[in-house]
């Protein structure tokens, strides 16, 4: 009877998903360190914890990174990076809409639906009060969130003088906002919320 070589299914499929799981590039290491930095902060981005998220081993990890430096380095450019994109995104209008646009510019960065975003800045903000890389891409990212509101305070008829202060107020309040509960406060904090709105926009 003729031999019929049978290939073993199983451990072919065990090598492929090792294969998969192992073909990480930089930008996985970087996203799975940002999820870990919104939830457990700086000290808990270590090799062996994002090695173990992500299914490999710590030698793997060392094909995209010098060191762990070199990861956080990678992670604060991401986080500024994907800062300005968004509020490029967010401050860019058609001229005669810069109110309107302010007014949404509010309602984005106060929504409480966006948690993971708010955890993720929290944490690098707190990541920057003890590092001085951190701190000085937290700065870069407020002096240019701030000089895109004034912007459109300025385009809206402010002063520089005044465009600066009720840009500053603005981030002052929506990030001020996210660290409380105020909703006992008030009997409908929508409207609340939109009343203050109104003041920083308008001043009335």
């Amino acid at each position: 009877m003729e031999n019929i070589s049978v290939k073993p299914r199983p451990l072919a499929a065990k090598r492929k998903t090792v294969s998969t799981r192992t073909q990480l590039d930089r930008n996985n290491w970087v996203e799975t360190a940002i999820d870990v930095l919104a939830k457990e902060g700086v000290t808990g981005l270590r090799v062996e914890v994002l090695a173990k998220r992500c299914g490999v081993t710590k030698g793997s990890f060392y094909w995209h990174f010098k060191d762990r430096q070199d990861l956080l380095e990678a992670v604060l450019e991401r986080w500024k990076e994907g800062r300005i994109r968004d509020i490029e995104k967010t401050t860019t209008v058609a001229p005669g809409q810069e109110l309107e646009q302010l007014h949404y510019a509010i309602e984005v960065y106060g929504a409480s639906r966006n948690r993971k975003g708010m955890s993720i800045e929290l944490a690098v903000r707190d990541w920057a009060r003890h590092d001085s890389l951190a701190a000085a891409v937290v700065e870069s990212v407020d002096v240019y969130r701030l000089e895109c509101t004034r912007k459109l305070f300025v385009s809206a008829g402010l002063s520089d003088t005044e465009a600066k202060s009720r840009s500053l107020l603005l981030y002052a309040c929506v990030f001020g906002l996210s660290l409380m509960h105020y909703a006992p406060f008030d009997a409908n904090p929508g409207e609340l919320k939109q009343r203050i709105a109104d003041r920083i926009v308008s001043g009335q």
